[in-house]
């Protein structure tokens, strides 16, 4: 190309005039030719317009050469140089790259134009390290990643080459674990993950793979480890872990697979097969927990107001303080009411009125709480609580002067219990009623609420008795009121003066509630055929939304989970084994060697529609286990690498392409998937 005042002329356009001033045949034509010509046909040609600068670079870095070479053997120098075939950066080294085998002293690693150089502060004899940079190495123009690039050394005269590989996937979501420490010990007691760092180490990927390498023969236990202090050692129990039940032997095998090679035009050329070294296990799969084990402590109080004193625990207890106030002999918290959550641990303590009176209250606080050595000891704490008063305004002449009227419905709230209906005017029709009162009841009289059933747009009394009690043991501000509602029926509620009173003495008011139960063809249904689940084991179905957020909970009977009165959407589902019949999702515990239920997803979106019953049929393991969960509520999706996110498609159930099956063959296509083969075990 040619350049010139900013436009740009095509070579083809000026060639043939250019051969015409050159061709001495026609010299006597050029001088008036090309006076004629010249800025015809630069105006014809011209293109105005940058320069492409070529294909954009989707290609990764190339590994060159290295310097020892990798594999070397009797290495004794502290400083690795890795060449790559352009310049390239080393992105977050400090937590993508990973040495093996552990210490204290982390190897720095930098970079430099096309090198790559891991410094350590010493090596051990005898030794095989490995660098595992996972995904750190990018080419320094469009950021293009070297993914999965590892380096291996010895310091002694023999190289260990074996390794073992699967994937690390949550165990209640099937979330793939990115990022996640996987490391193996030879010390094969149970004390060993919680006292001694791992022993070789590995860095699950974007997919939650791990290969750990550099493995002598031997016998191994595996762990998985959400290392929140760099220790590599399970020291704290907030941390989120797997644990390997079977102890793992590696090895290696040959085998033999198929390559196909293929022309430059992307057609197949041939097919070869080519001898490679398999290892095993390749095919280990780790399911993460949180042990939900937090350090018991008091880690707040306050006096809400008057009536109220308030007291936050740092996790949940199977117990409540004990209280003894100071100084007031004539005062018992034994009278407060308790209010809490379900988990016990936000307390909130409703005084006696007599308290109420009270501007501070000096509080001795017993309760159980977590010692220097982990376990629980009783421990006592003062409490100050404090009601701080609005102090009166000195008023204004003007203020004086002006008459102040408080209205009729004013006066009434100051000396009623305040109370309202929280459920919604159109109602399910397999919800309660709610009510709600401002204050704990000390009296309820059930035979002043009354239910009324619209007929003929006249109010009449229901047939059936409204059933009113305590919603649950937690909240004793609430009342919740059943009845065998009718679909599309209008109901009212009327609670008459007095129905009630708070502990304070205050009465209720009169108040009612109408409400319309939805009618029967706003609702569907959706019922589970479920088959594969391990028999006389206790299971129970959870329906989710498009958030992966639970919905409704059945539990599984005769291999069927019915779910009614669904309103119309669109679902997903999965099933929890419930190995202690419970009907709760239980985690697990390192120290009581407990794995977590297991949970497997329903494979696809469940679209229902508005008055349809659905039925599904569910092999819970008919699909490889990292592939059950729908791409579309997946939150830890794989990095889609740039030269394929056009390709990507926005299809609800869309799955990867290159997934971890881990109780298939890679090597046998005619292998089936299962849940269990070759005694391969799922933990």
């Amino acid at each position: 190309m040619f350049q010139g005042f900013g436009r740009f002329y095509s070579v083809n356009c000026i060639v043939p005039f250019l051969y015409i001033l050159m061709n001495r045949n026609l010299k006597i034509y050029a001088s008036g030719f090309a006076a004629f010509m010249l800025p015809v046909i630069l105006t014809a040609c011209a293109n105005i317009g940058n320069p492409t600068g070529g294909a954009r670079d989707e290609d990764p870095p190339l590994f060159v050469s290295a310097s020892p070479a990798p594999g070397s053997l009797n290495v004794d120098r502290d400083r690795i140089v890795i060449n790559f075939n352009e310049l390239v950066n080393v992105k977050d080294a400090f937590n993508k790259v990973v040495v093996s085998p552990t210490s204290k002293q982390v190897p720095k690693v930098t970079s430099s134009g096309r090198r790559v150089t891991v410094s350590f502060d010493s090596l051990a004899p005898n030794t095989t390290y490995t660098v595992d940079f996972a995904d750190a190495i990018e080419d320094n123009n469009e950021g293009n990643k070297l993914q999965g690039f590892t380096y291996t050394f010895s310091t002694g005269p023999e190289l260990d080459t074996l390794r073992i590989s699967g994937m690390v996937l949550g165990a209640r979501d099937l979330e793939p674990q990115q990022g996640m420490i996987v490391g193996v010990h030879e010390n094969l007691s149970d004390t060993a993950f919680t006292k001694i760092p791992l022993l070789r180490v590995a860095k699950t990927d974007d997919k939650g793979q791990f290969s750990i390498r550099g493995l002598k023969a031997g016998k191994y236990r595996v762990f998985a480890l959400g290392d929140k202090d760099n220790d590599y050692k399970y020291a704290n129990p907030e941390e989120d872990i797997a644990f390997y039940d079977v102890v793992v032997s590696p090895s290696a095998e040959r085998t033999e697979a198929n390559d196909t090679l293929y022309t430059p035009l992307g057609e197949v050329d041939t097919v070869v097969v080519r001898g490679r070294t398999r290892f095993l296990p390749n095919d280990i799969l780790l399911r993460t927990f949180n042990s939900e084990t937090r350090p018991q402590y008091l880690t707040k109080y306050e006096r809400i107001d008057s009536t109220r004193v308030f007291l936050k625990m740092n996790t949940k207890s199977d117990s409540f303080p004990n209280f003894e106030i100071i100084g007031r002999p004539e005062f018992s918290m034994k009278d407060a009411v308790l209010e809490r959550n379900a988990t016990n641990d936000s307390l909130v303590y409703w005084l006696p009125e007599p308290m109420v009176r009270t501007d501070s209250l000096l509080i001795a606080t017993s309760y159980l709480r977590t010692d220097s050595t982990g376990g629980l000891s009783l421990t006592s704490d003062t409490l100050r609580f404090f009601t701080d008063r609005p102090r009166p305004q000195k008023k204004k002449k003007k203020d004086k002067e002006k008459v102040v009227k408080i209205s009729a419905a004013d006066s009434i709230a100051a000396i009623t219990l305040g109370a309202k209906f929280i459920s919604p005017s159109t109602q399910e029709i397999f919800e309660p009623v709610v009510m709600e009162f401002d204050t704990p009841l000390a009296r309820l009289d059930t035979s002043a609420i009354h239910l009324e059933v619209m007929v003929d747009t006249l109010w009449r009394k229901a047939p059936k008795p409204l059933v009113v009690s305590r919603r649950d043991s937690v909240s004793p501000r609430h009342l919740k009121m059943e009845y065998p509602w009718d679909y599309g029926a209008k109901y009212r509620i009327t609670v008459d003066t007095l129905a009630a009173t708070g502990i304070y003495g205050k009465p209720t008011r009169p108040l009612n509630h109408e409400f319309t139960i939805k009618k029967e063809e706003d609702y569907c249904s959706l019922t589970f055929r479920l088959s594969g689940l391990e028999p006389g084991v206790p299971a129970f179905v959870e329906l989710l939304s498009s958030a992966d957020k639970v919905v409704r909970v059945v539990k599984v009977k005769d291999n069927t989970a019915y779910f009614p009165f669904l309103a119309p959407a669109k679902y997903y589902a999965r099933v929890i084994e419930d190995f202690n019949g419970n009907g709760l999702y239980d985690t697990g515990n390192y120290d009581e060697k407990r794995q977590p239920d297991l949970a497997y997803y329903y494979p696809k979106v469940i679209n229902i529609k508005k008055n349809w019953d659905k039925e599904e049929s569910w092999d819970v393991f008919a699909m490889a286990i990292d592939q059950m969960k729908p791409f579309a509520i997946k939150k830890n999706r794989p990095e889609t690498p740039k030269n394929k996110r056009n390709e990507q498609t926005a299809g609800e159930d869309e799955e990867e392409d290159e997934v971890f099956d881990p109780t298939r063959n890679p090597f046998d296509p005619n292998q089936k998937n299962r849940r269990k083969a070759g005694g391969i075990q799922q933990y």
